[in-house]
């Protein structure tokens, strides 16, 4: 047990700390809000279940993108260009949903989220290492977990905004008596006016938030920030990056996030397709998305403690298996019990995405940095997978129990791919405990 003297954080970079530490809120705020959004499309623009899931590609995929050349601007300039630039182009996307709205274009709605996560790409590669730098290395893993605890409080603040000021307020989603839309219904002009009344619901809040980033830029552009300079005569990134692509461990825990982040988006945006399916409206399925984040909550603080005693890679493995069971149910206990079984796979992703991290980072030393961009780039799983279930939600309609697969609606059967993520998980914890171990 360390028995450093030193501060987790300094007194004298105490109000810096805490302005890099609300960013991690930032973001999570954006991933959280939108989640719901790939259902409240699917409705207000009458797309099938693949149409709407380009709302995660775009979203997503703007991590994959971005995250490489963020790395290589910080490398070049500094922490505080990265963070800067990062806020910019967050502003820039949420703005956007401006015009998007007033041309009620689905495809400008997608290139908005698309800049957004642009944004989110430079703020995930630069703020982490950041806050690791802002003190002494013996305190960095304290310095990081506590200002990745404020990630969930973003988080639950998206889902608030998202169940209270959108999904409450789409007249799309209402329902008559016997439980069937309205808005299917209505006339060609009733419809219209419907349309775009909701786009501007789903606008409002990205305005806002686009509006607080560009306060937020002003505050740290104006803010004095503490900055660690480049060794000179450090390697190269191209070297860097032809030497860590030669580490097992560390490809392995790109292949393993990828799939993670994959699972973890379907798990989180299909819910509430899986919940329609059960009579749930969206706006009452947030709560099944308030449980889950809770459970995911608790389960980190649970796991985090049980590191102390557990190898890293075996608990991964196990947590996989257990996600790999709840998916089971999901996929074969219909009604609500397998809704229940969905919520609690949450528990089990927990601790996936720092351990996939912390595994494959480790002794890499210099080289960490540039492979930090890659992880973050392996996000990019959250992009491509939620398309592919949306494609299975399409086999036998744009409804959710058109047709059976194994005697379960397709909606069920879709968290099939949530469970092959999580078998290649387990593997990589599996390998973690009994090979890396080893070498």
């Amino acid at each position: 047990m360390s028995t450093t003297n030193q501060p987790v954080v300094a007194k004298k970079i105490l109000f810096p700390f805490i302005l890099i530490t609300s960013l991690f809120a930032l973001w999570g705020f954006a991933n959280d809000i939108t989640n719901p959004m790939v259902s409240a499309f699917k409705k207000i623009l009458e797309l099938n279940n693949t149409q709407a899931s380009w709302v995660q590609a775009a979203f997503y995929g703007g991590y994959f993108t971005m995250a490489l050349p963020a790395a290589f601007l910080v490398k070049k300039y500094s922490y505080k260009v990265g963070i800067l630039v990062g806020l910019g182009l967050y502003a820039i996307g949420a703005l956007l949903f401006f015009p998007a709205a007033a041309m009620e274009n689905y495809f400008f709605f997608l290139v908005a989220l698309y800049v957004l996560t642009f944004g989110l790409a430079f703020l995930e590669t630069t703020a982490n290492p950041y806050i690791m730098s802002m003190g002494s290395e013996e305190t960095a893993t304290q310095r990081l977990n506590l200002a990745q605890a404020f990630n969930p409080i973003g988080a639950l603040s998206g889902l608030f905004v998202a169940q209270t000021f959108v999904l409450g307020a789409l007249q799309s989603d209402n329902l008559d008596a016997n439980g069937n839309s309205i808005y299917e219904t209505l006339t060609g002009t009733a419809k219209a006016v419907v349309k775009t009344s909701d786009l501007l619901v789903i606008r409002n809040p990205y305005v806002a938030l686009g509006l607080f980033v560009i306060f937020m830029l002003i505050l740290i552009a104006f803010a004095k920030m503490p900055e660690k300079k480049e060794v000179k005569g450090g390697t190269s990134m191209w070297k860097s990056i032809k030497r860590i692509f030669k580490k097992e461990r560390f490809v392995g825990g790109v292949i393993a996030q990828t799939f993670y982040v994959g699972a973890q988006i379907m798990c989180w945006t299909y819910v509430y397709q899986y919940a329609e399916n059960l009579g749930i409206n969206n706006q009452n399925a947030v709560n099944y998305a308030y449980a889950a984040l809770g459970l995911f909550l608790v389960a980190r603080f649970l796991f985090t403690y049980l590191l102390k005693f557990i190898d890293s890679g075996k608990l991964l493995m196990l947590l996989a298996v257990l996600a790999i069971v709840f998916c089971l149910g999901t996929i074969f206990i219909q009604g609500m019990g397998g809704l229940y079984c969905l919520v609690c796979v949450s528990f089990c992703m927990s601790l996936m995405f720092p351990t996939i991290y912390g595994i494959a980072l480790n002794g890499l030393g210099e080289d960490a940095k540039p492979a930090s961009a890659f992880l973050v780039m392996a996000i990019v799983g959250g992009a491509f997978m939620p398309i592919f279930q949306g494609m299975l939600l399409d086999i036998g309609g744009t409804g959710y129990a058109d047709t059976t697969i194994l005697g379960v609606p397709e909606v069920n059967f879709s968290f099939i791919l949530p469970l092959v993520c999580f078998l290649v998980v387990a593997t990589y914890g599996y390998r973690t405990y009994k090979v890396y171990a080893e070498n």
